[in-house]
C-alpha cells in the first residue's frame, strides 16, 4: 500500500496527465480552426498518449491497493498567436511535467518506496522523448518562418504521425466495413 502522501502525489500526477491530454485536445482544436489538419492530428495523437500516461498512474495506484481519485481538471488555454507559439507552449508544458515527475522520484526515494521509484523510471525516460519531440517541431517552425509553403509541408509531415488508437465515429462511415 502507498503512503498517504505518495497516494496523494500520484493522484495529483494522474490529474496533471489528464490535464496534458486536455491541453493537447485544445491545441488540436486551435489547429483545426487554422486549417492545419496535420498539426491537429499530431496534437490528438499526443492527447491519446497523455491519456495512456494517466491510466498508467491509475493502474499503479489501484495495483498498490490504494485509491485513485479523479480531481477537477483545469481549463486549458484555447488561443495562441501562431503555430510556433502553440508548440513552444507544448514544449514548456513538457518541461513542467518533467519537473513534476522528478519531484515524485525524489519523494519515492525519500520514502524508500522502491516500487514507486521503479515505476516512475519509465516516466523519467518518457519525458526525455516528450521534450525532444515537442522541441523538434519548435525548431522546424523557427526554420519555416513566414513561409506558407514550408508550413503546409510541415503540416503534411505532422499529419503522418501514427496514432495509438482511433475512436469509432458516428455518421455515414460508421456502418461501412
Amino acid at each position: 500500500m502507498l503512503s498517504e502522501k505518495m497516494q496523494g502525489a500520484l493522484n495529483k500526477q494522474m490529474n496533471a496527465e489528464l490535464y496534458s491530454g486536455y491541453l493537447y485536445v485544445s491545441m488540436s482544436a486551435y489547429f483545426e480552426a487554422q486549417d492545419l489538419p496535420g498539426f491537429a492530428h499530431w496534437m490528438r495523437a499526443q492527447a491519446q498518449e497523455e491519456l495512456l500516461h494517466a491510466m498508467k498512474f491509475y493502474h499503479y495506484i489501484v495495483d498498490k491497493d490504494s485509491r485513485a481519485k479523479m480531481l477537477a481538471i483545469e481549463q486549458p488555454p484555447v488561443e495562441w498567436d501562431s503555430p510556433l507559439a502553440v508548440f513552444q507552449a507544448a514544449y514548456e508544458h513538457e518541461q513542467k511535467v518533467t519537473g513534476l515527475i522528478n519531484t515524485l522520484v525524489e519523494q519515492a526515494m525519500a520514502e524508500r518506496d522502491f516500487a514507486t521509484n521503479a515505476m516512475l523510471q519509465w516516466f523519467v525516460t518518457e519525458q526525455v522523448e516528450e521534450e525532444a519531440s515537442a522541441n523538434a517541431v519548435v525548431q522546424q517552425l523557427k526554420r519555416v518562418g513566414d513561409s506558407a509553403e514550408a508550413l503546409l509541408l510541415l503540416d503534411r509531415e505532422l499529419g503522418a504521425r501514427v496514432v495509438l488508437f482511433t475512436l469509432p465515429i458516428a455518421g455515414p462511415q460508421a456502418g461501412a466495413a
